[in-house]
């Protein structure tokens, strides 16, 4: 297939180097155009302008947040204005539920179709293709992308065809991820407090009742206290929270956990290092406790 790719960030970069390796011709835009060189390299085209990565079959966009999305979709030399009538955006960005609605109403508008399809992983799932993806939107519209999700991921979950409800599962995933990394984060100083070892500690939760990879990659990470590079910014994560604050509050949803796990980040963020993965609010449970 003809793909563009909008975003070569931390994630951007493995999906479309993936889609490279898989085959399919990829046109590539990124905001600081140097980052396309280790793609260009590896076969993809440079665009000079999202315009120019909206020529193909779809276009992907991997980007940071709701204003980015805003801004490659709908100034004038975005994808909405210049995406061929029956072409496909298919958005992977972690957005708020009511961009997702504006964007299916816009490119309806225009007779292009829009594909919600954000994704679980870190950017080595993203490097090695193992993405769990989430797809939601018109049912040949995601059909017409599966041979694109299985070159980026090993699992996608298709959630009707309605885009939003993608990014409300994502949404509330990473809510739970965020309020799995505060439990842990509790959890670990408790037990160091008390004298133990953490990494003894986490190979007892992880060959237990907590064998999930979730509780492995980031009590990992809290143990070690491996807070950079980031794997998914500290910024990230409250941009994540308050969307599911939003989204809760939009359909009368207490989430009072959401509410804590914000202010951690808030508190983490103003002693000034944006730079910080957001497993580092765990320093915030170990200060409260006196953990060195």
């Amino acid at each position: 297939m003809k793909v563009g790719f909008v975003g070569l960030g931390n994630m951007g970069m493995g999906m479309a180097a993936n889609l490279l390796n898989a085959g399919h011709e990829v046109t590539v835009y990124n905001r600081t155009l140097e980052k396309s060189k280790p793609l260009v390299e590896k076969g993809a085209r440079k665009a000079a302008s999202v315009a120019g990565a909206c020529n193909g079959d779809v276009v992907i966009t991997m980007l940071a947040d709701d204003d980015a999305v805003e801004n490659v979709c709908f100034s004038d030399a975005g994808i909405v204005n210049n995406l061929a009538e029956g072409a496909i955006h298919v958005s992977s960005s972690t957005i708020s539920v009511a961009l997702s609605d504006k964007l299916t109403a816009e490119h309806a508008k225009r007779g292009q179709r829009f594909v919600s399809a954000p994704v679980f992983g870190r950017p080595e799932a993203a490097a090695g293709a193992k993405l769990f993806i989430v797809a939601a939107g018109a049912v040949d519209a995601v059909d017409a992308c599966m041979p694109l999700f299985g070159a980026m991921g090993q699992k996608t979950f298709r959630f009707g065809d309605k885009p939003s409800s993608a990014n409300l599962v994502k949404i509330s995933g990473n809510f739970m991820i965020a309020s799995t990394i505060e439990t842990l984060s509790e959890a670990m100083a408790l037990v160091a407090k008390g004298g133990l070892d953490q990494h003894q500690y986490l190979d007892f939760l992880t060959s237990t009742l907590f064998a999930a990879p979730i509780y492995k990659t980031y009590g990992t990470l809290i143990a070690d206290k491996k807070f950079k590079p980031a794997g998914f910014a500290a910024p990230l994560g409250l941009k994540d929270t308050r969307l599911a604050l939003a989204a809760g509050e939009s359909l009368r949803v207490p989430l009072p956990l959401a509410n804590l796990v914000r202010d951690r980040f808030l508190t983490l963020l103003a002693r000034g290092d944006e730079t910080l993965d957001w497993s580092a609010i765990s320093m915030l449970a170990a200060e409260d406790a006196g953990v060195e």
